[in-house]
């Protein structure tokens, strides 16, 4: 069973009438019907499906399936039925012009530096090819692009022919056809020849343009290049002016001075950046201070234990090193309550006999908690399993028991 092609045969079908040749669902219970012919497209080539409607029925995926497209709805297809397919026709416009300008790029690379393109897809916002190469220059860019849209303001024609594979040899192919037979080749004229079995306009013209975007390396030295061709370019053209008027409004600088201004304001975030890190570091050398001389003396070393609220833990911790750093035989205990968690960091002089990493470990399952360190400081966090003063008592009880005071 071998469903008739109608976009084979004319590409800018919008309308068709069929007959129902099966129906059913696939292995992941989704609906579809097979006509005798249609004129949706399905996945392949690098090329999205077709979207449309089937007597009024939405097609929301089109798959080919052993020479079978099937025609996938929401609802169950009646049996023995006539059914008209009606093509979002905007979608399949397009898929055409995207398709049409890859083949165009494509040419152009090679028909300037002999770039080889591995693989093409059609995306719902851009568009990219991948070429065997290791880089790209801006050069290179603004010639092949430059190329390319000679190609389409020249409004060649676009010609579809299906050929034997003895007949292959009559032409000058970009690249090996991937099958034997029902070859069909799309040519541009005296520019590129290529074996395709997507949709395409039937002039070089109706691309409108091609706009390449930029370029990023991939694996196995290969470069991916990102395009839109045609009515994408005007959309891309309007989201980038609206970025570049929205900067220009907060910026306070003309559209030719954004660069140098927003650079400018990225170096003085910078330095705002460091003088707050090194303010707040100040502060924290003052609290470890403070800290040091209200600590409560247990036996023959100190302990601060402080409850905090909403505190940074990168600052609890900078704050429990200080401390420490700073005077010998302490231990400090800092729990901090954040939303409906707890969290907490322990640390000691290097003279305090006892494991912080331990202690921590030893209440953290109060509070279904999670946590790690070393013997010198430790740090974890869990549920408000209980109040933060409760936390304190027990990681205070648990020193004492260790420490034998």
């Amino acid at each position: 069973m071998v469903t008739k092609k109608l976009y084979y045969q004319d590409q800018y079908i919008r309308n068709f009438t069929a007959r129902l040749q099966k129906s059913g669902r696939d292995e992941q219970d989704r609906f579809y019907l097979v006509l005798d012919e249609t004129a949706f497209y399905p996945t392949g080539g690098g090329q999205p499906h077709d979207t449309g409607t089937l007597n009024g029925m939405k097609v929301h995926d089109v798959e080919e399936i052993e020479g079978e497209i099937r025609h996938y709805i929401d609802v169950p297809a009646e049996v023995h039925k006539e059914y008209t397919g009606e093509l979002d026709w905007d979608r399949r416009f397009d898929h055409m012009q995207q398709h049409m300008g890859q083949h165009i790029l494509s040419a152009a690379f090679e028909e300037e530096y002999g770039y080889r393109t591995v693989s093409f897809h059609l995306g719902t916002e851009t568009c990219s090819i991948d070429l065997e190469i290791e880089y790209l220059s801006d050069e290179e860019m603004s010639l092949v692009e430059k190329t390319a849209n000679k190609v389409v303001m020249e409004n060649r024609p676009v010609e579809t022919r299906w050929v034997s594979e003895e007949e292959l040899s009559n032409f000058p192919l970009r690249k090996e056809v991937s099958v034997s037979t029902d070859i069909r080749l799309v040519n541009i004229a005296d520019f590129d020849y290529n074996g395709c079995g997507g949709t395409h306009p039937d002039s070089t013209g109706q691309v409108s343009s091609i706009k390449m975007l930029h370029w990023e390396k991939q694996k196995k030295k290969k470069i991916r290049v990102y395009f839109v061709c045609g009515i994408r370019v005007q959309k891309q053209l309007q989201k980038k002016h609206k970025v570049i008027q929205d900067l220009t409004d907060t910026l306070s600088a003309p559209q030719e001075e954004l660069n140098e201004t927003a650079t400018r304001v990225l170096l003085l975030n910078k330095e705002l950046e460091k003088k707050n890190n090194d303010l707040k570091m100040e502060l924290i050398e003052y609290e470890a201070d403070s800290y040091i001389e209200k600590a409560n003396v247990q036996a023959d070393r100190k302990i601060v234990r402080e409850i905090f609220t909403n505190r940074p833990m990168p600052e609890l911790q900078q704050l429990a090193k200080r401390i420490t750093a700073k005077t010998d035989r302490i231990l400090v205990l800092l729990i901090n309550e954040k939303d409906d968690k707890l969290q907490l960091v322990c640390s000691r002089s290097e003279d305090a006999e006892i494991n912080m990493n331990d202690l921590v470990n030893h209440v953290l399952p109060v509070i279904n908690g999670k946590g790690g360190g070393n013997n010198s400081i430790a740090q974890g966090g869990g549920e408000r399993t209980i109040s933060a003063e409760q936390l304190m008592d027990e990681l205070v009880d648990h020193v004492k028991k260790i420490s034998g005071t």
